[in-house]
């Protein structure tokens, strides 16, 4: 049998052993045993020791503004293990970033709050043999103390962005930064002060692109004409769309390209969480107004469009809701994260999974049809999100 014959028999498979039990849990027969696995889903420590049946190398390049990146980059938010639950150890996060270098993955998204400051040791660790082959990015906006990594508010004033890109080179194991995003727009610090000294940082030599992650569409434009921004990092998924509104059409004027984080929606249109998840203490999922039991319940109906459509095209949801992302335009880049190797390489196959024009057209207009439910993120979160930025 031909490795792609396996591939395909391998997701088909996992997509209708994954639509038998969450069909059940939508439609309210799922039994204590089958929540007990969507429990054990969620909460078990993650690490290296699972295995797909396949993996290709991903060979697709996508631009941003004028970087070439993977098709799919791998984001390193969760792998301090303080985020989502646990992890295996960090000796297995190495090695999941090392095997998404070999499998062709060259985007790498960290920041220095995730951890803090953990996230961005990790991957400098990993990466370090192979710097010259792999675009890093991180982002400051946040007052983290760069030896305690205790968090404060927002900052984004000239002289600590300069003290957190020296933080970020060190950790990092490197003397640049591929992209450095702004995390959060600094409501105290005009935007032209920001793109400024990230100028001067570029000059410098210490970065050389730079974005900012959910900002106002106004402080794009007052960025971009001081800097050019090569990418916005925004949520984008099957249920949170709002970037489609001003910032996608944006970008694709001002040749800016997009990249999507929690592009699975925290992993709930893979279906590693469902109605029947419980969550572990401090995992920040719990937080999410999405995440209420009655919100999940009615959203599966997003799950169970992505169900049907994985066994007519051989694939998973999760791949189908990465190629749909990357369906929408060429300069959309989506950065899964990962902390077992099997859900790394299933995120890679989407590779193989397209949609043609048809397709494509018959599957948005059902999701269109579904009227999500929820806020995508904890209100005081939420609040830090598409800010504009003051003026001088």
């Amino acid at each position: 049998m031909s490795d792609n014959n396996s591939r395909r028999r391998f997701l088909l498979s996992t997509a209708g052993l994954a639509a038998t039990s969450l069909v059940a849990g939508v439609t309210g027969c799922a039994s204590d045993e089958q929540a007990s696995v969507a429990q054990r889903t969620s909460t078990p420590a993650a690490g290296s020791g699972d295995t797909a049946t396949t993996a290709i190398t991903l060979a697709a390049r996508r631009r941003l503004g004028s970087l070439e990146v993977s098709s799919i980059g791998l984001g390193c938010q969760t792998m301090p293990g303080n985020l989502y639950g646990p992890v295996s150890s960090r000796e297995n996060m190495i090695t999941i970033i090392r095997t998404a270098v070999e499998q062709g993955v060259t985007l790498f998204d960290t920041a220095e709050v995730y951890g803090p400051l953990e996230s961005e040791r990790i991957l400098g660790e990993a990466l370090q043999p192979v710097r010259d082959q792999v675009v890093i990015a991180s982002k400051f906006g946040f007052d983290v103390n760069q030896q305690t990594g205790e968090r404060g508010g927002l900052n984004s004033r000239p002289d600590h962005i300069r003290q957190a890109v020296d933080g970020m080179l060190q950790r990092l194991r490197t003397d640049h930064i591929d992209l450095l995003y702004q995390h959060r727009v600094d409501p105290q610090v005009p935007i032209e002060d920001v793109a400024g000294t990230v100028k001067e940082l570029i000059t410098a030599g210490k970065v050389r692109h730079w974005g900012l992650s959910e900002p106002g569409p106004q402080t794009i434009r007052r960025a971009h004409a001081v800097q050019p921004l090569t990418a916005i990092q925004n949520e984008y998924n099957l249920l949170w769309r709002g970037p489609e509104d001003q910032v996608l059409p944006l970008c694709e004027e001002l040749g800016i390209g997009f990249v999507c984080w929690a592009p699975l929606s925290y992993g709930f249109t893979t279906g590693t969480i469902n109605p029947y998840t419980r969550f572990t203490q401090g995992d920040f999922r719990a937080m999410v107004p999405r995440h209420s039991r009655e919100n999940m319940t009615a959203n599966m109906a997003v799950v169970q469009l992505l169900q049907d459509w994985a066994v007519r095209k051989g694939a998973t949801p999760g791949q189908l809701s990465l190629a749909w992302l990357q369906a929408q335009k060429p300069w959309i880049v989506p950065i899964p994260s990962a902390t077992r190797t099997s859900h790394l390489l299933e995120n890679i196959g989407t590779e193989e999974v397209t949609f043609t024009s048809d397709e494509l057209q018959r599957f948005t207009t059902a999701l269109n049809a579904v009227r999500v439910r929820g806020e995508r993120l904890p209100a005081p979160v939420l609040a830090q999100t598409g800010v504009e930025a003051p003026r001088s």
